[in-house]
């Protein structure tokens, strides 16, 4: 938008703010990191289903990681260093469950 693309009128733009403004803040100021296939997302529609909860979702495992989502195909250093930090490991399949409370599934 401040480039100037046009992403529809102000009443549909005003919508889907607040559409986005309805979602709860179950992840906020939580950093969750996403690693191989996460079924019914792709990589993209994941990290902004993170941050439309108030999270963050950057590309790499550090200290201050909630969680670490792990799917088909993920990458063995992100596992490695999860484990390493004692970072929790969420299973991609239940990665609605930590979406929608905020907390590690059981």
């Amino acid at each position: 938008e401040a480039a100037g693309v046009n992403f529809g009128s102000e009443e549909e733009m005003a919508a889907r703010e607040a559409a986005r403004a309805a979602i709860p803040q179950t992840l906020a100021d939580k950093i969750v990191v996403v690693t191989g296939a996460v079924p019914g997302y792709t990589r993209e529609q994941a990290e902004e289903a993170i941050e439309t909860r108030g999270g963050k979702s950057p590309g790499s495992v550090s200290k201050k990681t909630f969680a670490l989502v792990v799917g088909d195909g993920a990458g063995a250093g992100k596992l490695t260093k999860a484990d390493a930090m004692g970072t929790p490991v969420v299973p991609a399949a239940r990665f609605d469950e930590l979406l929608e409370s905020g907390e590690l599934p059981a």
